[in-house]
């Protein structure tokens, strides 16, 4: 019976509740699914298009949602929060997750110039109390794990004047790519302008300032290179 109801939804079943899950523990899983699923029809009627479903946590906020673009499967978990507005909008692909707490910020709620946009690819996600500040363009390809605490930045503050305060200068706006099949470890910091190249992992708490090789390892403040995974 589960393994028909997750072919029902196209998600994977394989793994998910195995001979260590009992009946109360599965029953209890899959009615917070249901909760989930019932509040994510509820607001993706207001996304730009969606796919599929959406699960929603509790205490999640996603506003301007006309913005958005989700595939099959959508995860919003609890107390994250999602801004839209943006020139270009938010996209994520299918089984994308977003998870708790974590903030993805295209334009400040409040007003001010709107942010370029984020698009995520399929079966990728946002770790926990993550933050992702797509003022310029973000783009997270498919397979991509972001653990916790991680921050990436599309924009820089502009400082070359001392005769007024920077907060009043503005921002340069550039880009972040994240190529597929890459692994961002906890509490890592990517900065503007950077592209990480497929396959690569960035070491927990290192800083990102300049392009990664494909299917390269590398960590510290800022990050080189460790070794090459081929």
């Amino acid at each position: 019976m589960l393994n028909y109801l997750f072919k029902y939804v196209k998600m994977d079943a394989s793994g998910r509740y195995g001979e260590n899950w009992g009946i109360k523990d599965t029953i209890w899983s899959l009615v917070r699914l249901f909760v989930r699923c019932l509040r994510g029809r509820v607001v993706s009627l207001f996304f730009r298009e969606r796919r599929g479903l959406s699960f929603i946590g509790r205490h999640t906020r996603i506003i301007n949602r006309s913005y958005i673009s989700a595939g099959r499967n959508f995860v919003a978990e609890d107390g994250c929060e999602v801004n839209g507005k943006s020139l270009r909008g938010l996209k994520f692909g299918n089984n994308v997750t977003i998870g708790k707490f974590a903030l993805i910020r295209a334009t400040n709620e409040y007003g001010g110039e709107p942010g370029v946009g984020l698009v995520i690819g399929d079966d990728s996600n946002i770790g926990p109390y993550s933050y992702i500040g797509c003022s310029g363009f973000i783009e997270i390809g498919k397979n991509v794990m972001i653990s916790p605490r991680v921050s990436i930045y599309a924009e820089n503050h502009n400082f070359s004047s001392t005769q007024q305060p920077m907060k009043k200068q503005g921002v340069t706006r550039h880009f972040v790519r994240i190529e597929d099949d890459c692994w961002i470890a906890a509490n890592s910091i990517i900065l503007a302008g950077v592209t990480i190249g497929q396959g690569s992992i960035v070491a927990a708490g290192s800083v990102v300032t300049n392009d990664v090789l494909p299917f390269s390892i590398v960590a510290g403040n800022p990050a080189r290179l460790i070794k090459q995974r081929k």
